[in-house]
């Protein structure tokens, strides 16, 4: 596995959890407002990463901190990047599982035959699935062309997983406005568990530099979007 980060410690990320962060190398989608673009360009070297600040780590590194980590953390976020882009996935999350902790997964949904082998094999607690757009601004949002039969499957796999889970939309002034939220609620969302509007980001190095800085909702707005998004899943909160 080729990893990009880890952050050590998070009460936020993995609900009921204390856990650490593990970023995987590499994404097939290049979202205009993604803050990890060091995680996103799979050619970028290892050099040209230090230099920026963003060195990678040995899977020997992080499994010595997670041992170390025994009884103090509870689980593991693996996300990325896109983590199910790589086929040694449910390999290194099993050695991650020997050592006895929960792990929540996220991912963009476009690989669902291994979201279904990592649900059958039980090796994830957790996931978290970005919704991007409703389905024909899609592709405008993520940057490459998009298969939505793959991104309707994988929203069907984890509605039906019988794990907890939960899906995310980042809000982007541009991009996204409130009418989108019931499209999407429609296309994809409908009857889901919990559904996350994010508020965009952009005091950062994004992956297209264009949007950084630019303005993002503001609360009000995004609790109005989230209202909208209340009629299609059983809750739904904007997260600041």
């Amino acid at each position: 596995m080729r990893i990009g980060g880890l952050e050590k410690l998070t009460l936020i990320d993995y609900p009921d959890h204390i856990a650490a962060i593990v970023f995987t190398s590499g994404c097939n989608f290049r979202c205009h407002f993604c803050y990890n673009p060091m995680l996103v360009w799979p050619n970028v070297s290892d050099d040209k990463n230090i230099e920026k600040g963003y060195p990678s780590i040995s899977e020997e590194s992080l499994f010595l901190f997670l041992q170390e980590r025994v009884g103090k953390l509870d689980g593991v976020v693996v996300t990325g990047g896109e983590p199910t882009l790589h086929n040694d996935l449910p390999k290194f999350i099993k050695k991650i599982k020997a050592l006895g902790y929960d792990i929540k997964l996220d991912s963009n949904g476009t690989n669902p035959e291994m979201l279904k082998k990592l649900i059958t094999t039980k090796l994830i607690d957790y996931i978290a699935m970005d919704i991007k757009a409703p389905l024909a601004k899609y592709e405008a949002v993520v940057g490459v062309p998009v298969d939505f039969n793959k991104i309707k499957k994988s929203v069907t796999i984890i509605k039906t997983s019988g794990l907890p889970y939960e899906f995310r939309t980042t809000i982007v002034p541009g991009l996204l406005e409130k009418k989108d939220i019931a499209i999407m609620g429609k296309e994809l969302i409908v009857g889901a568990e919990k559904w996350y509007l994010q508020k965009f980001k952009s005091d950062t190095e994004l992956v297209n530099s264009q949007w950084r800085n630019q303005k993002s909702f503001t609360s009000k707005d995004m609790e109005e979007m989230a209202s909208i998004g209340g009629e299609y899943s059983k809750l739904c909160v904007f997260r600041g």
